[in-house]
Formats: structure tokens, C-alpha cells, sequence
């Protein structure tokens, strides 16, 4: 299960607001941010090793907020708990537990029911999961991390999240097929998830 790739830049310097809720005072640069998530990323794998949860046990709030504190508990000190504020992306942060809970509702509906393939299943609950947009930052990784673990739980491997594509065209490719996913056509979003 690798989330290494990540979007920002380098060198730029993070803002004030990008600075609150940190828990390393050293971090500058989104280089040295992204670096930083990417190795509380890999202890949260290894716990995830550990552990193995069976599917029931992955559809409760309480999992995705500890995945999220397991993703980036040692470098924000909000990871874990649900946003309170407005983006320009997910809904209102007074629907997210409720919105969070019905997806995880459908999840159990759709395994329970067969209702779709368990690749898709894992997709369909990661794309929702990032339009609800639980956390301040963090989400895409954590819905695609999460799909990783349903999928396995449902006996599929993780997914692969482009890794056949050069690194210098994954995010465009990525960014496509969300675009189109928001558009309601998952099949190229579930075409990348195993490329």
C-alpha cells in the first residue's frame, strides 16, 4: 500500500494558515511537509499491517478518524478530528459525520448485497469520501488509503493509483479521471486505481 505521490511544490513556503495545527515548529517548505506526511503515511501502513481489520470494523466513523490520526497524527495536531470550517471543496462541516455515516451505511448495503464489484465498491466509497472532504487537509490520501484497506478486506489487493504512469503525468491523469468520476463515471477512475 504506497501513497507516495503527493501534489504541491517544492520549495514554496507555507503560509500562516498552513502553519497552525503543526506539531514540527521546523517545517518551512511544502518539500519538507510533504516529506514529513509521507513518513507518518508509512507508520500508519505498518499499523495497518498489524491489524488487518475485517470490513465491519473499517465502516465506523471512529476507523476513519483513527486512519487519519494514524496518517497524520505526528505532524498535525488536528488529524483525526473533523474539519470546522468551510473549504472550497466537501459539504458543510455540520453534515460531516452525518454524510460520512450514510456513506459508510451504503458501503455496508453494497458488500452485504453484492450490489457491485468489490473494486468498485472501494472507488465508489473513496471518491464519495473525498467529496465530503472530513479533514482540514489530507483527504485524498486518506480516501484513497482507506479504499486500500476496503479493498483488501473484501479480498482484492491494494490498488496500484498509477503507478504504471510516469511520475510527470500521474497527477494530470489522476486529476482527469476524478473529473470525470464527479461527472458520475467511475470507469476511469477504477481503470487508474489498477494501473
Amino acid at each position: 500500500m504506497g501513497l507516495s505521490w503527493v501534489f504541491r511544490g517544492g520549495e514554496t513556503p507555507l503560509d500562516p494558515d498552513e502553519i497552525e495545527g503543526l506539531r514540527v515548529p521546523l517545517i518551512t517548505t511544502r518539500a519538507e511537509l510533504d516529506e514529513h506526511e509521507q513518513l507518518n503515511i508509512q507508520r500508519a501502513n505498518a499499523w495497518l499491517l498489524e491489524r488487518r481489520p475485517p470490513t465491519g470494523d473499517l465502516l465506523t466513523d471512529t476507523f476513519v478518524k483513527r486512519l487519519h490520526r494514524e496518517m497524520f497524527g505526528e505532524v498535525w495536531q488536528w488529524a483525526g478530528a473533523f474539519r470546522r470550517t468551510e473549504k472550497n471543496l466537501g459539504v458543510d462541516p455540520l453534515r460531516i459525520a452525518t454524510d460520512l455515516r450514510q456513506l459508510l451505511d451504503d458501503v455496508r448495503f453494497w458488500v452485504e448485497h453484492d450490489t457491485h464489484p468489490p473494486d468498485e465498491i472501494a472507488i465508489r466509497a473513496k471518491h464519495r469520501m473525498v467529496s465530503i472532504h472530513c479533514f482540514v487537509n489530507g483527504n485524498g490520501r486518506h480516501a484513497r488509503l482507506f479504499a486500500d484497506v476496503l479493498a483488501q478486506a473484501l479480498g482484492r489487493p491494494p490498488f496500484t493509483w498509477g503507478t504504471s504512469i510516469p511520475d510527470r503525468e500521474v497527477r494530470q491523469h489522476y486529476l482527469e479521471v476524478l473529473r470525470q468520476a464527479d461527472r458520475g463515471d467511475l470507469s476511469f477512475l477504477l481503470a487508474f486505481s489498477r494501473t
